[in-house]
Formats: C-alpha cells, structure tokens, sequence
C-alpha cells in the first residue's frame, strides 16, 4: 500500500461526526433532553385522557397486588397457628379465593393499561410520522443539499420506530415500577420497620451505581443513533451510485468510510449496550443481598418473639416487590435512553428552519401571457457569502423562446430554480406579467411552468400514471398523442400491459426511455410555460429530431426557457443568452451572437472542431 492510500485509509478510520454531517444549520443544536421531553409531552396532551385512565389502571393494579402479602401473612399464620391443634380450613379457603381474585383483577387492569399505551404510543408515533411529511414540503431545497438522504430516511424510520416502541414498553412499567417501589416501601414500615431499614441499605449503593451507569451511557445512545443515520445517508449514497463505483472500480474507496463509520457505530453501540447490560446483574445482586438481609434480621427477631412467622413470609414478598421495580428501571433505562436520543433527532428535524408562510400571499395570475422580467437579481447559496448570480437582469416577451448557454457552474440551472422559487434570490426581483413571483405562493409559481429536467424521475406505478402525474382527468386521446409526438407510443404497445405496465425493477427503460417519458409528462401538464434543462441529452439524434418537432409544437405560443450544452440545438431561439460566472457576457440571436465572434461563438465552434 503506497502512502497516499494509507493516509486516505487512516482518514476513513478516523472519520468523525464532522466529516458527515446529518443535521447541520439550523438543525445542528445541542443536545436538550428537558426538550425532548416537553416535545414529547406536547405530542402526548391530545390523549391525556387515556394516559390518565392507564395510569390510574397501572397504580389500582399495584395497589391490589400490594394487598396480597398481607393476605399472606395471615393465610400464613392459620397454617402455623393450626399446626399443633386444628387448621382453619374455611379460613384458608377463603382468603385463598380472595389472593385469587385479588391477583386477577390486578392482572386485568394491568392488561388494559398495557393496551391503552400500547395504543397511544402508535397514535403519537402516526403523528409524528405525518408532521414529518408535512415538514419536508416545508423545507428550503438548500436543507436537502446539506444533509444527506439517507440520514434523513433514518430519522422518519428508524428514530421514529424506536421511539414509539421505547415509549411503550417503558412509559406505563415506569409508573407501576414507581408505584410498586413507594407502595412496597410503606406496606414494609407498616410490617416491621427494622427489616425495612435492613433491606433499603442494600439497596442503595445499587441504586447510586445505577444513576451513575445511566449518565455515562446516554452520549453513547446518542451517538449511536446518529452514527445509525450516517452509516445509512453513506449506503444510500453508495447504492445509488453503484454503477459508477463499479465502472471506476471505487468499491475500495467507498468501503473505506463505511469501514470507518461501521467501526464507531460498532464501539458506540458496544459501550452503550455494555454500560446498561451492567444495571441487571448489579441489581440482581442487589436483589440477591435484601434477600439475605431480611432472612437475617428477621429470623432474629421471630426467636427474640418480636414478630411472627407469617410476618417473614409476608415481608419477603414485599422486598420482591421492592427490588423487582428497581431491577424494572434499570432494564427500562437503556430503552428510555434509546427513546431520548430519537426523540432528540426526531425533533431536531421538525424544529429545523422553514420556508416562509404564504398564508397571505395573492391569487394566482389569471390569463397568464408569459412575459418575464429579471431585475438586478442577486444570488448567494445558503451560508456562503459568495455570489453566484451578481446583478443579472434580462427580460423574455411572451412567446419567446430563450436559450440560457455558459461554460459549467456559470449559473444556468440557478437561475431557473430562482425563477421557479426553488431557490430565493438576495436582492432584485423576477416578475411574471408584472408580478413580482415573491408576491406569489411557490405552488401557485410552480403551476406557471412545466419543467424537464436533465435528471429523470420515474415512481413505481404504471406508465399512465408517471406521465399524468398529479394531473386530472386526462383522456386516453390526449395521452396516447403526447406519446406519440415524443415517439414513446410504439414502444409502450410492445410491452405487455401498455400504459399500464408497470415501472419497476422489471421493466427496462433506456435512459432515453425515461425522458420521453418526462418530456410527454411535460406535454400533458400544458402549463404556460416551459423550462428545459438539456432535457435531450440522453436521447439519440434520430430521436432528438423528433422529439424536437415536437418540443418546437409545445413552444408555440408558450414563454419558454431552454438549458443547452448543445448549441446547435437552440439554433432558432429568439433570445440566447450567454452566462459567465453569473453574468449575463453576451445576449442576442445566434446568428448576431456568431458575427459578434465573441465567447458564444468560441463555445459553438469549440463544439464543432476535430482534436
């Protein structure tokens, strides 16, 4: 391994939280536990009425289970008592009944009290998952250029499952626990408190290395979420990247950062895992040693002739229910430590910043005749001070096609996400018949233009329903035209359900396939205007030529904006526009542009010279 390998290697080992940041911006914020708990609180006040009613259930069910030692006691005492002359027979058989009833009816209420949570915790985990939708329509589109995929699908899946299950299993254990443990601790006062005395000085020093375990592990149960969320944004990445990592044979190069996230995913998992397995054998230790101690003190006192046998037996079951709650807590620790550190990137992702409300924002523009106003826009990306668009201004008349050409990064697809509202501009104004697009809501811009994009997007449905998407009552007529014109309607005959094949992994699209597909989407959405981002650079020639056809009839009468690598292709734009580092250098037709023999026309005939 040369030194150039080891040094990439030895960074991937080290890789820290830094190197691959999840939540950053508004979301990267300290971890707040009392926060994460008023959250969760807040989440929890719609069904207070039924955590109310489980925790009454929780705490009768205790109680009555509680009553049963001192049944015992004296169940115990006939048996004794009658040993030497005659058993109370009816006597035993009727406080036997009694436990019985006593037993069951505890039984009972602590199964309604498991399925009331059982049933709010779902229900809180629901909305959750709903105000999580709801959110990521809400988020600027520089939140996702931040923060990986994958860390944010961790986030709604993982983090919101295991907070739900935590809380369920936790929440309505923790109240009984608390009940058993004070309501045990009185009944034994009332029974004797010098064997009381015995069994909590045992219990104490469990107790305090308890808490203590619990405040070491919970940074490792949070560092285990989030190394879960990045471990997962690096899969997605490397997943959908597969074809490349393979043509580049960069499986090595991808492996290493696993390797490096794996491994304190692995140690972080390990101490959390480690630290609170260790609550279990101290308190069944603990548990183990009141045992002894109450068999000690109190065999004492039945030869002194303080107390009875029955008391010993009663008395033994009140210190099983003294130490089985706090046995209960420390297993319940690593799940409540597991629901906070959910909790706190759950949260984290619904308290990060959003895009402004437009409650208040106009109508939309009616008669929408497309003529288009740039005015000394100005343009930063989030966090950085850098200008990407510096003081552009350019005006496309309705009807015009408008050819938007530059050297890569110049600003081209910026200043298409400025005018659909993807992105925010600085300063300055983009106006639509007059109106600035900032008076508008983004949906009602949105609905303004129908876009295709370098990057196709298909969902798992049928054909009919990726090319009509979100769009309503749309014919068969309608449809099978726009296949045609974009000359996708033969190929969609051959297969074997037509338009209502199928996408899936089954189905093989060709990259040009796909765009077809988006392009008559386009067509079908029959928006104003019409935005295209090299929309044909996957396409062969023969079906550019007709798909172009068919874009030049889609243009007509339509304001239309055009992305070219290709310049031959935007030969016949009324306006071409020619970018450099977010400026507009040269503007006019192509012929105009060709005899001004500038830095367009070195870019066309760069594009035609033999190496």
């Amino acid at each position: 391994m040369n030194n150039a390998q080891y040094n990439k290697n030895q960074k991937a080992e080290n890789t820290d939280l830094s190197d691959f940041s999840g939540m950053s911006g508004s979301v990267a914020k300290a971890k707040d536990t009392k926060k994460t708990i008023k959250m969760l609180l807040t989440y929890s006040k719609k069904y207070l009425p039924g955590i109310i009613i489980a925790v009454i259930a929780a705490v009768a069910g205790t109680i009555i289970a509680l009553v049963g030692p001192g049944k015992l006691k004296v169940l115990t005492n006939l048996i004794t008592e009658g040993i030497p002359t005659i058993i109370d027979m009816p006597g035993i058989v009727k406080i036997g009944i009694l436990l019985i009833v006593l037993y069951l009816t505890s039984a009972l209420l602590n199964t309604l009290q498991g399925w009331i949570m059982a049933t709010v915790t779902q229900k809180i985990s629901q909305k959750m998952r709903i105000d999580i939708s709801r959110k990521i329509n809400r988020l600027p589109m520089w939140f996702y250029h931040k923060n990986t995929t994958g860390d944010i699908l961790s986030r709604i899946t993982n983090d919101v499952d295991s907070l739900g299950q935590n809380l369920n299993n936790s929440l309505t254990t923790l109240v009984t626990s608390i009940t058993m443990l004070t309501g045990s601790l009185i009944m034994m006062f009332i029974t004797n408190w010098t064997m009381t005395l015995a069994a909590i000085a045992s219990v104490v020093l469990g107790f305090i290395t308890m808490m203590i375990i619990m405040s070491k592990s919970q940074k490792h149960f949070d560092n285990q979420q989030k190394y879960l969320g990045l471990i997962n944004g690096h899969i997605e990445e490397t997943y959908t990247g597969h074809l490349i990592v393979k043509a580049y044979n960069g499986e090595q190069q991808m492996f290493e950062p696993f390797k490096g996230l794996n491994k304190k995913l692995n140690k972080s998992t390990y101490m959390a895992q480690f630290l609170s397995g260790l609550m279990m054998p101290i308190m069944t230790f603990v548990d183990n040693i009141s045992y002894v101690a109450v068999i000690v003190v109190g065999a004492s006192l039945v030869i002194s002739g303080q107390i009875s046998f029955g008391v010993i037996v009663a008395f033994l079951v009140y210190v099983r229910y003294f130490t089985q709650p706090l046995t209960q807590i420390a297993q319940l620790a690593q799940g409540l430590q597991m629901a906070v550190a959910s909790g706190e990137r759950v949260f984290e992702f619904l308290d990060a910043e959003e895009m402004a409300d437009e409650k208040n924002k106009k109508a939309p523009l009616q008669n929408v005749k497309g003529h288009v106003e740039f005015k000394n826009v100005k343009f930063s990306y989030e966090g950085t001070d850098k200008m990407v668009i510096n003081n552009f201004s350019a005006i496309a008349k309705p009807g015009q096609k408008i050819a938007i050409v530059g050297p890569t990064g110049s600003g081209k697809t910026t200043l298409v996400n400025l005018l659909m509202r993807f992105n925010e501009i600085n300063s300055g104004d983009i106006l639509i018949d007059g109106v600035p697009i900032r008076q508008m809501t983004r949906a009602q811009v949105h609905s303004l233009f129908c876009m295709v994009l370098q990057d196709t997007w298909l969902f798992e449905g049928t054909i009919r329903e990726n090319i009509v998407y979100n769009k309503q009552n749309v014919s068969d007529e309608d449809l099978k035209k726009a296949c045609a014109l974009v000359g996708l309607h033969h190929f969609i005959r051959t297969l074997p359900n037509g338009y209502d094949t199928v996408l899936n992994d089954k189905v093989n699209l060709s990259a040009g396939q796909r765009q077809q597909i988006t392009i008559a989407r386009t067509m079908i959405d029959n928006a104003p205007m019409l935005i295209l981002d090299e929309a044909t650079s996957s396409i062969d020639t023969r079906t550019e030529v007709m798909i172009q056809n068919a874009m030049d009839k889609l243009m007509e009468g339509r304001t239309s904006f055009v992305i070219a690598h290709r310049l031959s292709t935007i030969k016949n734009a009324d306006i071409i526009l020619v970018l450099k580092d977010g400026d507009i250098i040269e503007s006019g037709s192509h012929t105009e542009l060709i005899e001004k023999n500038g830095f367009y026309a070195e870019l066309y005939n760069s594009q035609f010279e033999v190496a």
